[in-house]
C-alpha cells in the first residue's frame, strides 16, 4: 500500500463514530433492562388496597351499599380496568359518599311515631269507656253524651237541665253532675277545652248582646264550677265560644236547635303544638294531616 493510500485510509477511519459511543450504548441498554425489570415487578396487592380503602371509608364516614369480597381482575398498573368480558369499572375505583344509617333512623322514628299513635288511641278508647261507666246514669237520662274523637274525649253537656233558656246560670240540679264530671277529669291528663255553642236564633238582651256572649258565658260558668273543687289546675283549661258557627245538625227544627245548644268539655290527649283556640273541626283536620305524614320511608 502506498503512502498516499495509507493516509486516505486513516482519514476514513477518523470520520467514524466516537469511541465513547460503545460505552454509552451499553449503558442505555442496561438502563432499559433495569426499567423493564421494575415495570415487571409493578403489581398492586388488591387485598391490601381494599383494606386501605375500607379503613379510609370508616375514617371519613363512608359506607358501602354492597361490599365486594372478590379480588378484581387485572391489577396491573398498565391495565387496571381489564376484564375478560365487557369492560366495567372495578369496585375499587368507586367510593361513594353515601350512608344508609340516615334512612334507617328515619324509618325507626316513623315506626316509633306509629307505635305511639296506636298506644295513644288505645289509651283514649279505654278512658272513654271509663268515663261512660262513671257517668252511666247521666248518659241514660240524656243529659250528657261521651264520645271518642281521634285523640280527644268529648263530654257534651246538653242545654236541657243544665241552663235556663237564654241564660248562662247553671241550674242547681245540674251541679252534682258537674261534680261527677270533675272527678272523672281529675283521673286523666291533657288540656281541657270547654266550648260553648248556641243555635242560630239571635239573642239581644241587657246581659247578652249576641249568641257569642251567651256561648262564652255558658262555657265560663262550667269552668268556674269545675275550678271550685280545686282538684284540676287552672292552666289545664282552655275557654272557647262559637255561638252558632259549629252546629251539630241543621237549625231547621226545634229538636235540631236543641241539639246545637250545648257545652262541650274536650280532653285533648297527647302533645299538640297548635293554638288551642282553634275549633274542634280544625284540630281534626290537623290530626288528619299529621297522620298522613306518618308513612314508612320506602
Amino acid at each position: 500500500m502506498s503512502e498516499s493510500e495509507t493516509q486516505s485510509f486513516k482519514k476514513q477511519q477518523k470520520r467514524g463514530l466516537p469511541a465513547y459511543m460503545a460505552t454509552f450504548a451499553d449503558l442505555m441498554s442496561l438502563l432499559m433492562c433495569f426499567f423493564v425489570l421494575l415495570l415487571s415487578f409493578a403489581e398492586i396487592d388488591a387485598i391490601k388496597y381494599k383494606m386501605v380503602v375500607l379503613s379510609l371509608e370508616k375514617a371519613f364516614g363512608v359506607q358501602r351499599d354492597v361490599v365486594a369480597e372478590a379480588i378484581p381482575k387485572g391489577t396491573s398498573i398498565i391495565a387496571q380496568e381489564f376484564s375478560p368480558g365487557e369492560p366495567k369499572p372495578t369496585p375499587l375505583n368507586i367510593v361513594r359518599q353515601e350512608t344508609t344509617d340516615e334512612t334507617r333512623d328515619v324509618l325507626k322514628v316513623t315506626m316509633d311515631a306509629e307505635a305511639v299513635a296506636e298506644a295513644q288511641a288505645k289509651q283514649v278508647a279505654e278512658e272513654v269507656e271509663e268515663f261512660k261507666q262513671a257517668l252511666e246514669s247521666e248518659i241514660e237520662r240524656g243529659l250528657i253524651v261521651v264520645e271518642n274523637q281521634l285523640n280527644r274525649i268529648v263530654i257534651r253537656i246538653r242545654e236541657r237541665g243544665s241552663f235556663p233558656s237564654g241564660d248562662a246560670t247553671l241550674n242547681q240540679d245540674f251541679v252534682p253532675i258537674l261534680k261527677k264530671i270533675n272527678e272523672v277529669l281529675t283521673q286523666t291528663d291533657g288540656l281541657i277545652a270547654v266550648a260553648g255553642h248556641t243555635d242560630n236564633i239571635p239573642i239581644s238582651t241587657s246581659r247578652y248582646r249576641s249568641n257569642w256572649e251567651l256561648s262564652t258565658s255558658r262555657a265560663t260558668s262550667v269552668v268556674h264550677e269545675l275550678l271550685r273543687y280545686n282538684t284540676i289546675p287552672p292552666e289545664r283549661f282552655v275557654l272557647e265560644g262559637y255561638a252558632d258557627t259549629r252546629p251539630l245538625a241543621p237549625n231547621d227544627s226545634a229538636e235540631n236547635r236543641a241539639t246545637n245548644r250545648r257545652v262541650e268539655i274536650v280532653v285533648l290527649k297527647g302533645s299538640i303544638d297548635a293554638d288551642f283556640t282553634q275549633s274542634i273541626d280544625d284540630l281534626i283536620q290537623q290530626h288528619d294531616v299529621i297522620e298522613s305524614e306518618i308513612q314508612p320511608v320506602r
